[in-house]
């Protein structure tokens, strides 16, 4: 598959400012992303919510993990922003816009926040900086951003930024720390032709 930066219709630009963040590309090669990286999902708080595909334990893990959404620019099936700080740079958290279909314009949305960024609203900031960008220059139509079941935070955040909740997915998630067990999971959407909300 051609080089998302190189298809007729690829982004313009990885650097997204906005909100007080910036958004760029996590750097693999970077010995901070990746100290960050394992930080940031070795979290109890994260782990909580989310069962990585790769349970990150160590620097390896982690490095291997990050490189893995690393290549999604390459492939074409999304962009793994790292989110900082626009003033001084300090890296606040994730956020992932993935494409699921080109045909149908149509993809997914994750993220997550440092322990210490935490209630400073930078997921809703992120969240609606990224999906500007998603539906104007992937350029996506749909966009669906799902959460474990009893993830209140989220829950909000997902309203706050015009992603209605639309109903729960059974068994669509794994289960804290498993990879051989599942729990359901609250879907939210948002269209590009809907009203994009103020914080």
């Amino acid at each position: 598959m051609a080089d998302i930066r190189e298809h007729h219709d690829a982004p313009r630009t990885f650097d997204l400012r906005g909100h007080g963040l910036r958004l760029r590309l996590w750097d693999p090669e970077s010995e901070e992303d990746v100290k960050t990286w394992l930080r940031g999902r070795s979290d109890p708080e994260f782990r909580r919510w989310n069962t990585p595909l790769i349970l990150e334990r160590d620097l390896a893990d982690a490095r291997e993990s990050l490189t893995s959404h690393a290549t999604e620019v390459a492939d074409g099936t999304g962009v793994p922003f790292c989110v900082t700080d626009e003033a001084t740079g300090a890296v606040l958290g994730h956020i992932g816009m993935h494409v699921a279909s080109r045909t149908m314009r149509f993809g997914r949305v994750g993220y997550w926040v440092l322990p210490e960024a935490r209630g400073r609203g930078v997921a809703s900031r992120a969240l609606l900086l990224a999906t500007r960008w998603a539906f104007a220059e992937l350029p996506l139509h749909r966009i669906e951003l799902g959460h474990a079941l009893g993830h209140g935070a989220s829950c909000r955040i997902a309203e706050r930024c015009g992603y209605p909740y639309e109903g729960t997915q059974r068994d669509a998630m794994w289960e804290a720390e498993r990879h051989d067990a599942f729990r359901d999971c609250h879907l939210h959407a948002r269209l590009s032709t809907d009203p994009e909300p103020s914080l």
